[in-house]
């Protein structure tokens, strides 16, 4: 079959997240073995793209890199279109840079693997005219209209067993345990792993908190007999009185804040049980190590995809997955929006039949 597209760059963008190099291998090898493209390795996400660090990847580059976790092609938060400024020697914006190099290394296509920042970025180089496709990874799963995105699956499974073990401990010397995940703008991971994890409490972005009614909880259970508690919180998580500051306000508390939100929750649980309380931050755990099957086979599919989208030139897209199937969705129908927890989520749901406490 013929197609326009003979070579491609590809770029992994954002944080990074298990199920990259997964994915990377799914577009490469289709591409390569089912359509005869030639891939061109971008590394470290857009600034590469600005800089010109570019390589052919070849067979070699991809194989044996199903199972690593990371980024065999480097990742950074370079946002292109955000303050652009001229490079002082070559007098080019960055996004005349990314042309330039586009250009320079005939690509026909540019696949960017990244989250919510990335594929806006990617929305905004194809309004500039370029040939773009997006694959959904993220932990946080937030990306809209699409099911779920590679790399939540992996951290989802870290955080709970995570959960898990300070279960036993926590049960062991009657105190509060406060473990917080990733999640700064959205909870699913929170949600996911809280729930998985048999957590007590729950402390979403999406729901602000009144501390006394976590504490009243806390209390009951303490009268009913039960001396520990486990309460999960996302780093987004914020208080009632939070919820009503602007987004400015609230960011100057947070940067005024000398450490993250789970050692206040646990310092305000204290004070105001007199139960004894820890704090598990798991951070980048979250974010290493080896994909689970489950992402491995999500991301070769997104991969696979991919590489479908390129022969079809099918620009401008998402690969999404939308009940099962895997769909296009315009980029400018992500560009710069969330996917956050509604207040009739299934899940959300769940945990309330269960009795757990969401703060509210």
């Amino acid at each position: 079959m013929s197609h326009g597209v003979k070579r491609f760059g590809i770029l992994t963008s954002g944080g990074d997240a298990p199920g990259l190099n997964a994915a990377i291998r799914g577009i490469c090898r289709t591409a390569l073995l089912k359509y005869g493209m030639q891939a061109i390795g971008i590394q470290n996400g857009y600034r590469g793209l600005i800089e010109g660090t570019c390589f052919e990847l070849t067979p070699e580059n991809f194989s044996g890199i199903l199972t690593r976790g990371g980024t065999i092609l480097g990742t950074s938060r370079e946002k292109p279109f955000k303050n652009p400024e001229a490079d002082p020697k070559t007098g080019l914006l960055p996004v005349d840079a990314i042309k330039k190099t586009y250009k320079k290394f005939k690509m026909d296509a540019l696949v960017v693997l990244g989250g919510n920042g990335t594929n806006t970025t990617a929305s905004y180089l194809a309004d500039e005219g370029l040939n773009v496709i997006g694959l959904p990874k993220t932990i946080d799963n937030d990306i809209v209209k699409t099911d779920v995105t590679f790399g939540f699956h992996t951290a989802m499974d870290v955080a709970t067993e995570a959960i898990d073990r300070i279960h036993t401990t926590a049960h062991s010397h009657s105190r509060i345990m406060v473990i917080e995940v990733m999640g700064h703008k959205a909870g699913w991971l929170g949600l996911y792993s809280g729930i998985a994890g048999g957590a007590d409490v729950i402390l979403l972005p999406e729901i602000p908190y009144d501390i006394d009614s976590v504490a009243h909880y806390i209390e009951k259970r303490r009268d009913a007999g039960k001396e520990f508690s486990i309460v999960v919180v996302a780093e987004g998580a914020l208080s009632k009185d939070e919820a009503l500051l602007s987004k400015k306000e609230l960011k100057k508390r947070r940067a005024a804040m000398t450490y993250s939100i789970a050692y206040r929750v646990a310092h305000e649980l204290e004070s105001a049980t007199g139960l004894e309380s820890r704090v598990t931050v798991l951070g980048y755990l979250q974010r290493g190590g080896t994909p689970s099957p489950y992402d491995r086979l999500l991301a070769t599919q997104f991969g696979v995809a991919g590489a479908r989208f390129l022969a079809e030139e099918r620009f401008g897209n998402l690969v999404a997955m939308q009940n099962n199937e895997i769909v296009p969705v315009p980029l400018s129908e992500i560009a710069g929006k969330i996917k956050r927890i509604s207040y009739d989520d299934e899940m959300l749901l769940a945990g309330r039949g269960l009795g757990t406490c969401f703060g509210d």
